[in-house]
Protein backbone atom coordinates (compact mmCIF):
# COMPACT_ATOMS: atom_id res chain seq x y z
CA UNK A 1 0.00 0.00 0.00
CA UNK A 2 1.26 3.69 -0.35
CA UNK A 3 0.60 6.03 2.91
CA UNK A 4 1.32 9.92 2.65
CA UNK A 5 1.79 11.53 6.51
CA UNK A 6 0.58 15.11 6.77
CA UNK A 7 1.65 17.96 8.55
CA UNK A 8 -0.56 17.28 11.39
CA UNK A 9 0.68 15.88 14.58
CA UNK A 10 0.03 14.50 17.78
CA UNK A 11 2.38 15.63 20.58
CA UNK A 12 3.26 14.12 23.66
CA UNK A 13 5.63 15.40 26.79
CA UNK A 14 7.20 13.28 29.16
CA UNK A 15 8.64 14.33 32.54
CA UNK A 16 9.49 13.45 36.44
CA UNK A 17 6.19 14.12 38.79
CA UNK A 18 8.55 15.30 41.00
CA UNK A 19 5.65 15.34 43.42
CA UNK A 20 4.29 12.55 43.49
CA UNK A 21 5.05 8.93 43.66
CA UNK A 22 2.27 7.99 41.19
CA UNK A 23 1.47 8.42 37.33
CA UNK A 24 0.01 11.63 36.21
CA UNK A 25 -1.92 11.11 32.98
CA UNK A 26 -3.33 14.43 31.06
CA UNK A 27 -5.32 14.21 27.82
CA UNK A 28 -8.70 15.14 27.20
CA UNK A 29 -9.53 13.53 30.68
CA UNK A 30 -6.65 13.67 33.24
CA UNK A 31 -6.03 10.56 35.61
CA UNK A 32 -3.38 10.04 38.38
CA UNK A 33 -2.74 6.47 39.48
CA UNK A 34 -0.11 4.76 41.74
CA UNK A 35 -0.59 1.52 40.15
CA UNK A 36 -0.32 0.68 36.44
CA UNK A 37 -3.85 -1.61 36.08
CA UNK A 38 -5.71 1.31 37.89
CA UNK A 39 -4.94 3.23 34.27
CA UNK A 40 -8.26 3.77 32.38
CA UNK A 41 -7.17 4.97 28.81
CA UNK A 42 -5.64 1.67 26.88
CA UNK A 43 -3.06 2.67 24.85
CA UNK A 44 -1.15 4.72 28.06
CA UNK A 45 -1.52 1.86 30.28
CA UNK A 46 -0.31 -0.63 27.48
CA UNK A 47 2.85 1.55 25.99
CA UNK A 48 3.73 2.13 30.08
CA UNK A 49 3.68 -1.34 30.81
CA UNK A 50 5.63 -2.31 27.57
CA UNK A 51 8.36 0.20 28.06
CA UNK A 52 8.82 -0.58 31.69
CA UNK A 53 8.60 2.43 32.79
CA UNK A 54 8.42 3.35 36.71
CA UNK A 55 6.09 5.31 38.61
CA UNK A 56 7.08 9.28 39.10
CA UNK A 57 5.83 10.28 35.68
CA UNK A 58 3.92 12.95 34.30
CA UNK A 59 2.31 12.43 30.55
CA UNK A 60 0.38 14.81 28.71
CA UNK A 61 -1.01 14.44 24.93
CA UNK A 62 -1.91 17.08 22.23
CA UNK A 63 -3.44 16.76 18.70
CA UNK A 64 -3.82 18.97 15.89
CA UNK A 65 -6.76 16.90 14.65
CA UNK A 66 -9.48 15.62 16.62
CA UNK A 67 -9.99 11.59 17.43
CA UNK A 68 -12.66 9.34 15.66
CA UNK A 69 -12.13 11.07 12.33
CA UNK A 70 -10.02 8.56 10.03
CA UNK A 71 -6.72 10.52 9.79
CA UNK A 72 -5.01 7.92 11.99
CA UNK A 73 -4.77 9.42 14.94
CA UNK A 74 -4.78 6.40 16.85
CA UNK A 75 -1.85 5.06 15.27
CA UNK A 76 -0.06 8.53 15.30
CA UNK A 77 -0.65 8.67 19.13
CA UNK A 78 0.60 5.15 19.82
CA UNK A 79 4.00 5.93 17.39
CA UNK A 80 4.74 9.25 19.92
CA UNK A 81 3.68 8.21 23.08
CA UNK A 82 6.20 5.00 22.61
CA UNK A 83 8.47 7.29 20.58
CA UNK A 84 8.24 9.66 24.01
CA UNK A 85 8.63 7.16 26.25
CA UNK A 86 11.56 5.78 25.14
CA UNK A 87 13.26 9.49 24.87
CA UNK A 88 12.37 9.34 28.55
CA UNK A 89 14.91 6.39 29.67
CA UNK A 90 17.49 7.09 27.26
CA UNK A 91 16.58 5.31 24.01
CA UNK A 92 16.97 5.98 20.74
CA UNK A 93 14.28 4.02 18.88
CA UNK A 94 14.18 3.09 14.62
CA UNK A 95 11.05 4.24 12.88
CA UNK A 96 10.62 0.36 12.52
CA UNK A 97 10.70 -0.66 15.46
CA UNK A 98 8.58 1.88 16.65
CA UNK A 99 5.70 0.62 13.67
CA UNK A 100 6.31 -2.48 14.92
CA UNK A 101 5.34 -2.16 18.82
CA UNK A 102 2.86 0.39 18.56
CA UNK A 103 1.34 -2.45 15.79
CA UNK A 104 1.72 -4.92 18.33
CA UNK A 105 0.09 -2.82 21.57
CA UNK A 106 -2.88 -2.11 19.31
CA UNK A 107 -3.64 -5.07 17.96
CA UNK A 108 -1.85 -8.31 19.25
CA UNK A 109 -2.42 -6.76 22.97
CA UNK A 110 -5.61 -4.81 22.51
CA UNK A 111 -7.30 -6.72 19.73
CA UNK A 112 -8.15 -3.80 17.92
CA UNK A 113 -9.18 -5.12 14.23
CA UNK A 114 -7.25 -2.67 12.55
CA UNK A 115 -4.28 -2.74 10.07
CA UNK A 116 -0.61 -1.38 10.30
CA UNK A 117 -0.92 1.31 7.66
CA UNK A 118 -1.28 4.22 10.37
CA UNK A 119 1.28 3.11 12.39
CA UNK A 120 3.64 2.52 10.02
CA UNK A 121 3.42 6.30 7.94
CA UNK A 122 3.46 8.04 11.61
CA UNK A 123 6.89 6.34 12.11
CA UNK A 124 8.25 6.84 8.55
CA UNK A 125 6.56 9.89 7.44
CA UNK A 126 6.55 11.09 3.65
CA UNK A 127 4.90 8.97 0.79
CA UNK A 128 5.79 5.68 1.27
CA UNK A 129 5.11 2.17 -0.17
CA UNK A 130 4.68 -0.68 2.69
CA UNK A 131 4.72 -4.41 1.41
CA UNK A 132 2.75 -6.56 4.43
CA UNK A 133 4.36 -9.74 4.44
CA UNK A 134 3.18 -12.98 5.18
CA UNK A 135 5.14 -13.37 8.16
CA UNK A 136 3.78 -10.19 9.78
CA UNK A 137 7.17 -7.86 8.92
CA UNK A 138 6.19 -5.08 6.83
CA UNK A 139 9.08 -3.53 4.02
CA UNK A 140 9.12 0.25 3.71
CA UNK A 141 10.40 2.38 0.50
CA UNK A 142 9.86 5.84 0.08
CA UNK A 143 7.44 6.41 -3.60
CA UNK A 144 9.87 7.38 -6.17
CA UNK A 145 8.12 10.68 -6.95
CA UNK A 146 9.63 13.89 -7.75
CA UNK A 147 9.26 16.95 -5.68
CA UNK A 148 7.51 18.49 -8.04
CA UNK A 149 4.87 16.09 -8.40
CA UNK A 150 4.55 15.81 -5.07
CA UNK A 151 3.66 19.18 -4.40
CA UNK A 152 1.21 19.41 -7.20
CA UNK A 153 -0.44 16.48 -5.77
CA UNK A 154 -0.51 17.82 -2.20
CA UNK A 155 -1.98 20.66 -4.18
CA UNK A 156 -4.59 18.75 -6.07
CA UNK A 157 -5.72 17.07 -2.86
CA UNK A 158 -8.72 18.41 -0.81
CA UNK A 159 -9.94 17.27 2.94
CA UNK A 160 -12.76 17.75 4.26
CA UNK A 161 -14.41 17.47 7.47
CA UNK A 162 -17.68 15.57 7.07
CA UNK A 163 -18.37 15.56 10.86
CA UNK A 164 -19.15 12.17 11.58
CA UNK A 165 -17.21 10.47 13.94
CA UNK A 166 -16.94 6.75 14.57
CA UNK A 167 -14.83 4.10 15.61
CA UNK A 168 -13.07 2.49 12.87
CA UNK A 169 -12.56 -0.66 14.86
CA UNK A 170 -15.94 -0.48 15.04
CA UNK A 171 -16.96 0.10 11.78
CA UNK A 172 -14.08 -2.57 10.23
CA UNK A 173 -15.24 -5.44 12.65
CA UNK A 174 -18.70 -4.59 10.75
CA UNK A 175 -16.87 -4.49 7.21
CA UNK A 176 -15.11 -7.85 8.05
CA UNK A 177 -17.91 -9.64 9.07
CA UNK A 178 -20.06 -8.43 6.00
CA UNK A 179 -17.27 -9.60 3.11
CA UNK A 180 -16.80 -13.04 5.36
CA UNK A 181 -20.33 -13.73 5.19
CA UNK A 182 -20.66 -12.95 1.59
CA UNK A 183 -18.17 -14.58 0.40
CA UNK A 184 -16.02 -11.61 -1.29
CA UNK A 185 -13.39 -10.84 1.22
CA UNK A 186 -10.49 -12.44 -0.89
CA UNK A 187 -11.60 -10.83 -4.59
CA UNK A 188 -11.95 -7.65 -2.43
CA UNK A 189 -8.44 -7.72 -1.32
CA UNK A 190 -7.21 -8.40 -4.65
CA UNK A 191 -8.87 -6.00 -6.20
CA UNK A 192 -7.59 -3.47 -3.76
CA UNK A 193 -3.82 -5.15 -4.57
CA UNK A 194 -4.05 -4.78 -8.22
CA UNK A 195 -5.41 -0.77 -7.44
CA UNK A 196 -1.78 -0.26 -5.24
CA UNK A 197 0.05 -1.45 -7.56
CA UNK A 198 -1.28 0.74 -10.11
CA UNK A 199 -1.57 3.77 -8.05
CA UNK A 200 2.39 3.18 -7.59
CA UNK A 201 2.67 3.62 -10.93
CA UNK A 202 0.46 6.02 -12.22
CA UNK A 203 2.39 8.58 -9.56
CA UNK A 204 5.61 7.78 -10.21
CA UNK A 205 5.03 8.18 -14.19
CA UNK A 206 3.71 11.78 -13.13
CA UNK A 207 0.52 10.90 -14.57
CA UNK A 208 -1.58 12.46 -11.34
CA UNK A 209 -4.68 12.85 -13.16
CA UNK A 210 -5.08 9.70 -14.21
CA UNK A 211 -4.67 8.42 -10.65
CA UNK A 212 -6.88 11.02 -9.16
CA UNK A 213 -9.91 9.47 -11.77
CA UNK A 214 -9.52 6.12 -10.88
CA UNK A 215 -9.96 7.28 -7.11
CA UNK A 216 -13.81 7.34 -8.04
CA UNK A 217 -13.82 3.43 -9.07
CA UNK A 218 -12.12 2.68 -5.83
CA UNK A 219 -14.34 4.11 -3.96
CA UNK A 220 -17.20 2.55 -6.02
CA UNK A 221 -15.55 -0.71 -4.84
CA UNK A 222 -15.50 0.06 -1.37
CA UNK A 223 -18.98 0.89 -1.05
CA UNK A 224 -20.09 -2.52 -3.10
CA UNK A 225 -17.87 -4.52 -0.41
CA UNK A 226 -19.74 -2.97 2.36
CA UNK A 227 -22.71 -1.24 3.59
CA UNK A 228 -21.17 0.24 6.78
CA UNK A 229 -18.46 2.35 4.56
CA UNK A 230 -20.74 5.17 3.43
CA UNK A 231 -24.35 6.17 4.12
CA UNK A 232 -26.54 8.89 2.01
CA UNK A 233 -25.39 11.67 3.83
CA UNK A 234 -21.79 11.28 2.46
CA UNK A 235 -22.96 10.15 -0.53
CA UNK A 236 -24.28 13.59 -1.43
CA UNK A 237 -20.99 14.53 -0.03
CA UNK A 238 -19.06 12.79 -2.79
CA UNK A 239 -21.50 13.75 -5.84
CA UNK A 240 -21.50 17.25 -4.85
CA UNK A 241 -17.81 17.22 -5.27
CA UNK A 242 -17.73 15.19 -8.55
CA UNK A 243 -20.22 18.07 -9.85
CA UNK A 244 -18.04 20.62 -8.91
CA UNK A 245 -14.34 19.97 -9.94
CA UNK A 246 -13.37 16.64 -8.32
CA UNK A 247 -11.95 13.59 -10.68
CA UNK A 248 -12.39 11.47 -7.81
CA UNK A 249 -12.23 10.63 -3.99
CA UNK A 250 -12.81 8.74 -1.17
CA UNK A 251 -13.34 8.87 2.45
CA UNK A 252 -10.42 8.42 4.62
CA UNK A 253 -9.64 5.50 6.76
CA UNK A 254 -12.46 2.72 7.41
CA UNK A 255 -15.62 4.90 6.15
CA UNK A 256 -18.65 5.78 7.97
CA UNK A 257 -17.31 9.44 8.67
CA UNK A 258 -14.36 11.37 9.30
CA UNK A 259 -12.31 13.14 6.42
CA UNK A 260 -13.66 13.30 3.01
CA UNK A 261 -10.68 14.04 0.46
CA UNK A 262 -10.88 14.59 -3.27
CA UNK A 263 -8.60 14.88 -6.54
CA UNK A 264 -9.01 18.43 -7.75
CA UNK A 265 -6.73 19.82 -10.51
CA UNK A 266 -8.82 22.90 -11.13
CA UNK A 267 -11.90 24.71 -9.94
CA UNK A 268 -10.82 24.23 -6.16
CA UNK A 269 -12.68 27.44 -5.13
CA UNK A 270 -15.50 26.33 -6.53
CA UNK A 271 -15.20 22.85 -4.75
CA UNK A 272 -14.50 24.10 -1.47
CA UNK A 273 -17.33 26.76 -1.44
CA UNK A 274 -19.50 23.42 -2.30
CA UNK A 275 -18.41 21.75 0.46
CA UNK A 276 -18.32 24.76 2.83
CA UNK A 277 -22.25 25.47 1.69
CA UNK A 278 -23.03 21.87 2.66
CA UNK A 279 -21.22 22.15 6.25
CA UNK A 280 -17.92 20.86 5.25
CA UNK A 281 -14.68 22.76 6.77
CA UNK A 282 -11.29 22.18 4.62
CA UNK A 283 -8.39 21.33 6.13
CA UNK A 284 -5.28 22.60 4.84
CA UNK A 285 -2.27 20.38 4.85
CA UNK A 286 0.94 19.60 3.60
CA UNK A 287 3.37 16.67 3.67
CA UNK A 288 5.39 15.92 6.65
CA UNK A 289 8.85 14.38 5.08
CA UNK A 290 10.58 14.07 9.06
CA UNK A 291 9.02 11.03 10.09
CA UNK A 292 8.24 10.35 13.99
CA UNK A 293 10.53 12.66 16.00
CA UNK A 294 11.64 13.67 19.52
CA UNK A 295 12.20 17.49 20.24
CA UNK A 296 14.41 17.93 23.49
CA UNK A 297 13.99 21.35 25.76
Amino acid sequence: MIAGAIDKYVWITAHPDYHKDGILLKYSEAERVNNLDDIKHPLFRECLRYTNIPAGIEIASLSDIPPSCGLGSSGAFTVALLNALHAYKGQEVSWGKLAEDACHIEIDVLGEPIGKQDQCISSFGGLTCFTFKPDGSVAAKPLKISRADAERLNGNLLLFDTGLRRRASEVLSSQVKEMTEGGKAIDYLDVIKRMAYKTKELLEAGELDEWGGSLDTYWGVRKQVSGKTSNPQIDEYYETGIKNGALGGKLIGAGAGGFLMFYCPKDKIRLTMAMERLGLERLRFSWDWEGAKIWKL
